[in-house]
């Protein structure tokens, strides 16, 4: 008799785990969206808007067997999914991938495709018009709007600033030494160690001449500003305590198996889950092939593959599409990743190949 795995979120995890396993069950993927998000790709997207709908891949080209439902969980628990419209789905599997939010323009804030590609138009019609641009958050986000800013508007003056006095705590010296290199080249200004005090008086991505003051009294004066910082776990449907305890940052306990603790039927991939490293795309990606052990379960067997963190952080940072920093994991420990892999792997497509080869054209 058929099983049915239920997986809420279509997102780099879920979407990997739906495909993967629609051959084995009767798969429902459950997201908000019509499409799944490259998200990696959207401050490209931002930069040039003709580019754009290259990050978006339909749910229906994904998923040949596999059934797709435009909802949110609203409860979960261990025999299935109640949603926001009020159905309740069935599961004997249930897999939590609704990740985490992040500020505009890095991820969408439209579920429709249309609407956020005319969110995305409309944002670069204010970028476009703006002479000086301050980004707050000098993390990979940040770093990375601010070079694809200045690869289309070479003449724009690009400001980062950020409350940290490390770059990119926990990657190897020379790694970011390199990253101080490329952003000296670019021309593109990075203020460590600054914080404001008060937000500027402008909207986000929204064009119109503002000054701010930090902390020390130095006046920043900008004509658009977008914030580069600030997740949050996508894991209100969990508040009622009826499937799990979530940590106080809104992550769910998971097991060496990626099974939500106190559920051998439920698992969870990505940002929702409490294990300990960076939350990215690669880490999701890397669960969805552990969580596909519910096959194993499917077959009557015992999964044995387990998830276990790398020892050190490992990242790749494209700057614009030909340069970029990374670090990646070695037999001896963390190594830099020469500029020429970073653009060919990431910077050059933003793994918009990868994603065509995987769920089929771009909407």
């Amino acid at each position: 008799m058929s099983r049915t795995v239920v997986v809420i979120g279509g997102g780099y995890g879920g979407a990997a785990v739906a495909k993967a396993l629609e051959s084995e069950a009767d798969v429902v993927l459950i997201d908000p969206r019509d499409a799944f998000v490259n998200a990696a790709a959207s401050l490209r997207a931002l930069t040039r808007p003709d580019w754009a709908g290259n990050m978006f891949f339909p749910f229906e080209t994904l998923l040949t067997k596999g059934r797709v439902i435009r909802d949110r969980a609203a409860s979960v628990d261990g025999g299935g999914v109640t949603l926001a419209s009020g159905e309740r789905v069935a599961a004997d599997y249930v897999v939590l991938a609704t990740g985490s939010s992040y500020s505009y323009p890095a991820k969408p804030a439209s579920d429709s495709v249309g609407e956020a590609l005319g969110d995305l138009r409309r944002t670069y019609e204010e970028l476009r018009g703006a002479d000086k641009v301050l980004i707050l958050g000098a993390g990979p986000v940040g770093l990375e709007l601010a070079a694809e800013i200045r690869e289309v508007w070479p003449d724009k003056q690009v400001t980062i600033t950020d409350p940290a006095e490390e770059l990119l705590p926990g990657i190897e010296p020379e790694v970011v030494e390199d990253l101080r290199g490329q952003l000296e080249a670019l021309n593109i200004g990075l203020r460590l160690g600054i914080s404001l005090k008060e937000s500027p008086e402008t909207e986000l991505g929204v064009a119109g001449a503002f000054t701010v003051t930090t902390t020390g009294g130095e006046e920043i004066a900008a004509d658009i500003w977008f914030r580069a910082y600030g997740t949050r776990t996508n894991s209100d449907y969990l508040a009622d305590g009826g499937l799990t305890t979530r940590t106080p940052q809104g992550q769910v306990p998971v097991t060496e198996f990626l099974n939500v603790e106190g559920h051998e039927n439920v698992y969870a991939v990505g940002d929702i889950t409490d294990v300990a490293e960076a939350k990215m795309a690669g880490h999701a990606m890397r669960h969805a092939e552990v969580v596909v052990n519910i096959t194993a379960r499917l077959k009557g067997e015992q999964p044995t593959a387990t998830y276990r963190p790398l020892p050190f952080p490992t990242i790749l940072i494209p700057l614009g599409t030909k340069g970029g920093v990374g670090q990646l994991p070695s037999p001896d420990g963390p190594v830099a990743a020469p500029t020429a892999m970073v653009s060919e792997h990431k910077g050059a497509d933003l793994f918009t190949g990868r994603f065509t080869a995987q769920f089929g054209p771009t909407a």
